[in-house]
């Protein structure tokens, strides 16, 4: 089994529904465009993932949606060096279809107070879904590891709530666990790096907005 030396989770640059949440309103989730800022910061990514990657080869998984595709491009790896995969498990939790800004607002002061694992959006779906799908594509990741020539590398270009969803199936993190851990900003990476003892460790936490808080503490 080739296990790559690295895997690599990327957040979107800025997207206009990050600037302006009315947007929703009017266009569909998965086709909203990076702003200016949101290109500037995938490219400033995207400087340091070629000095990290060098000249070795990367297996990219993006998620489907229009600003994690421009993301990647604003990366401007080699395309000789790169093998580029659509995935659909690695897009955004659905909230719906056209979203009431009122409304969603509503429904995230709701997501707040009942937990952000368990609540599901009225027409779309729970953090514990997106977990449940994201589960589903590290089976196949973990399959594509049994390929002696697989890439020492791996590049997922996808979103906030995923890439905590991927860390938390990968490191067994508990739901409270989860629930203390805030997204990562935009173009910011998390990476997952091999030892030498075999086990893969996270360059850098999550940033906590309060400590876990299980069921057992009362």
């Amino acid at each position: 089994m080739a296990r790559p030396r690295r895997i690599v989770l990327v957040r979107h640059g800025e997207s206009v529904g990050n600037a302006d949440d009315t947007v929703y309103e009017r266009e569909p989730d998965h086709s909203l465009p990076l702003t200016e800022k949101g290109w500037r910061q995938a490219e400033e990514t995207g400087k340091r993932l070629r000095e990290a990657f060098g000249r070795e080869h990367v297996s990219v998984y993006v998620s489907p949606y229009r600003r994690t595709h421009e993301t990647l491009r604003a990366f401007r790896l080699d395309p000789d060096l790169v093998r580029i995969r659509e995935e659909p498990r690695l897009r955004e939790q659905d909230w719906g279809n056209w979203q009431d800004r009122d409304d969603v607002r509503l429904q995230k002061a709701y997501r707040d107070a009942y937990g952000h694992f368990f609540y599901r959006f009225a027409q779309g779906e729970s953090g514990a879904d997106v977990y449940d799908r994201v589960g589903g594509f590290l089976e196949s990741l973990y399959r594509s590891f049994e390929a002696p020539d697989h890439p020492p590398n791996v590049l997922l270009v996808t979103h906030g709530l995923a890439m905590r969803l991927f860390c938390m199936r990968w490191f067994h993190w508990t739901v409270a666990e989860f629930e203390s851990l805030s997204n990562p900003g935009n173009g910011e990476t998390r990476t997952l790096v091999l030892g030498d003892d075999g086990k893969y460790r996270i360059d850098r936490p999550f940033e906590r907005w309060r400590d876990p808080q299980p069921y057992w503490m009362g």
